[in-house]
This record gives structure tokens, sequence and C-alpha cells, in this order.
């Protein structure tokens, strides 16, 4: 259920195509679906202006497509699904309208909603080995209703192509500084940008780098104001986190 839905009920009420009782009853039943393998959280959306996300790491394929057809049956437009193996994508897509995105490791039953958020998110990569978590990003920015610029390979071991996109940085509303080894990009960029930006650390790099958390550390002790630091590889949370901003009216 979410805030159409909601308005749906009360336009009937007023309306007198239903009681008070009725419009009572169509709000509070079912704040969650059992489905046996999972319970989907049908008011989320109502509460926290987003509908469930699928977290597809640890699930099987067919509880993948359970969860989803499920969600879908009961209108969700858009489905988003994190961590989808290839394997769940292929099965998924045999009945439902997937659109999957393997470098994202990324699906989305149904269709992207148009933009409706207050101006552009900016997603950058310090390289390309962290597309695939800017691509979750980029992918959960995209279903939340917002316009998503990528820049991708801009790290400072190469500075000028960072400066040559400084419109772009400069004019967006959020911005995901995505980067591994060392992590500088989101100091780089915070030192650069009038907008919120989250740092997002990333398992690349050799072996001092302890799989993300040499960056980590860098993020968490950028001196550029405005930069603030989700998990390590966590794509989702830092798309999420740009939409909520970018949706502040």
């Amino acid at each position: 259920m979410n805030q159409q839905n909601v308005r749906e009920i009360l336009e009937r009420l007023q309306s007198g195509q239903c009681t008070v009782d009725q419009a009572v009853l169509a709000l509070k039943m079912e704040p969650f679906q059992d489905i046996g393998v999972a319970k989907i959280d049908r008011h989320r959306g109502l509460r926290q202006g987003a509908a469930e996300v699928i977290y597809g790491a640890g699930k099987t394929p067919e509880q993948i497509r359970d969860i989803a057809a499920a969600m879908w049956a009961q209108g969700q437009p858009a489905v988003l699904i994190t961590r989808m193996s290839p394997e769940a994508a292929e099965l998924v897509g045999q009945t439902l309208p997937l659109t999957y995105n393997q470098l994202g490791r990324t699906g989305v039953v149904g269709h992207m909603p148009e933009p409706d958020g207050a101006g552009t998110i900016l997603v950058a990569t310090g390289g390309t080995s962290d597309m695939p978590v800017a691509e979750e990003a980029a992918i959960t920015a995209q279903v939340l209703g917002n316009q998503v610029t990528r820049l991708y390979d801009v790290g400072v071991a190469g500075l000028h192509r960072t400066l040559a996109h400084l419109e772009d940085i400069m004019s967006a509303r959020a911005i995901i500084a995505i980067a591994g080894m060392e992590g500088a990009l989101a100091s780089v960029i915070g030192g650069l940008a009038d907008c919120p930006v989250i740092a997002v650390p990333t398992s690349v790099g050799y072996g001092a780098s302890f799989g993300g958390l040499s960056a980590l550390l860098s993020m968490l002790n950028s001196c550029a104001s405005g930069v603030s630091v989700v998990n390590i590889d966590n794509g989702f949370g830092a798309g999420y986190l740009a939409s909520m901003i970018n949706h502040i009216q």
C-alpha cells in the first residue's frame, strides 16, 4: 500500500462509495502478507515513501520469484531486486516482466517511474572496477524516481578526468562517490560540490586495502565538509539515501 492507494480509499469514502468502517478495514487490512518464505511489508511505502526491496543474496531463485510475484500482484509498479544472480533472473523472467542489469546484479520487475525528484543524482566512480556497486546505486535511485547521471572512471590517479566534469558535479542535487583503493574520490568531489556527498567504499584493491576497510576509514576521515559514508559495497544504501535527499522540497 502506498500514498496513492490511501488517497483512492479516502476519495471513495468522500464520494460515498464506501462506509467509514469499510475504509478503516481497507487501511489496516494485511499490513504484511505472509507467503511462507517471507512476510512482505505492504505498508512500507506508506510509512517510508518507498516500497520494500528484495535482497536477493542468500535466497533461492524460486524464493525470489515467489516474493516478486506477490509484490507485483499487489500492484507495486516497480519491484527492485538487489544482489540478483543470473540464474534467479532467468527464472523470474520466465513469468514476470523483468529487466536485469547483470553488472549491477539488480532486477526490476515492472517499469521505471518518471523522475519526480527535485534535481539530478550524480553517481561517480574512481575506476571501472567500481562499476558494479555504482550500477546498484544508480538503478536503485532510478527505481525510486530520480534522474541519474553516471560518471565512471574519474579517479584521482588522473585528476583531470574529474575536473573535466565540473558542471555535472556542481549542478547535482546529491552525489554518490564510489571508490576502492584509498577512497580519495569522495574527498575530492566533496571539495568541489555544494550538495551532500554520499561516499561508498568498495572492496576493490590490493591486500592492504583489507577488502574495502582502507577506503572506508579514509572516507570516514574525509576533510571535506558534507561527506557521509555508507557501508562497504552498499550501492543500494547510497542510492536510497540520495533519493531521500533529492525528494526534499
